[in-house]
Formats: C-alpha cells, sequence, structure tokens
C-alpha cells in the first residue's frame, strides 16, 4: 500500500477534503470539517490514522500486530495502521470507508444534506 492509493482514496469520498493543520507532512481528511483520517507522508511503510468502533477498534489492535492505538488521538476511537503488507490492502480500503461513514453519519442532517448535495 502506497501513500498515493491511500491519499487518492481518502480523497474519493464525497465531500472530502485535505489540509495540512498540523505540519507540512500530516495531511488531514476531513468530511463536514471532521476528520476522518490522517497520514503521515513521510513515514516507510505508510502509517495511517483511522477512526473506529471503540470495541472493533480494540478487536483489531488484537488481531494485527500492524494495528495500534491511534498515535496523538484518542486511543479508544482511533488505530493506526501500519501500511507493511501485514493488512489486506482490500481491508486497509474497507477501514477507511468505516472511519468515513463514521464521521459522516456524526454530521448533522442538514450538513449531510448539503454535502450529498454539491457532488
Amino acid at each position: 500500500m502506497t501513500f498515493e492509493i491511500l491519499n487518492d482514496y481518502c480523497l474519493s469520498h464525497i465531500g472530502a477534503i485535505k489540509e495540512y493543520p498540523f505540519d507540512a507532512t500530516t495531511a488531514v481528511y476531513k468530511v463536514g470539517n471532521k476528520i476522518f483520517a490522517l497520514i503521515d507522508e513521510e513515514s516507510l511503510p505508510p502509517r495511517i490514522n483511522l477512526k473506529c468502533d471503540p470495541y472493533y477498534a480494540r478487536e483489531l489492535r488484537e488481531m494485527y500486530v500492524s494495528v495500534i492505538a491511534g498515535y496523538h488521538m484518542n486511543k479508544k476511537h482511533w488505530n493506526t495502521v501500519i501500511c507493511e503488507g501485514e493488512v489486506d490492502d482490500a481491508l486497509i480500503l474497507e477501514w477507511i470507508d468505516d472511519s468515513y461513514e463514521l464521521v459522516f453519519g456524526s454530521l448533522s442532517q442538514k450538513m449531510q444534506t448539503f454535502i450529498r448535495n454539491s457532488h
């Protein structure tokens, strides 16, 4: 899995934008001004932080060595996935979808409708 694939996939979601609010190398992906993913652009292998259901997040950490508690994030709701090959690429993309849906679903109905109608 490469940064380019992760980046393009995150940005393929409706209303997704990329910003650099923390530093010049941490890409932050948002929908409705809420973060759903962060990628350290300098990390090799790539690392991506994703929002996750708290119980599922803990389960994933127990299943995979390359899934750890979210770096610099709320450890209950965020995982860091080290994209070094242990986890299948398709599963990582699925986790990006899950993260996006969790955040999009937390937005007001008005904001969700606005985002859907803007695209």
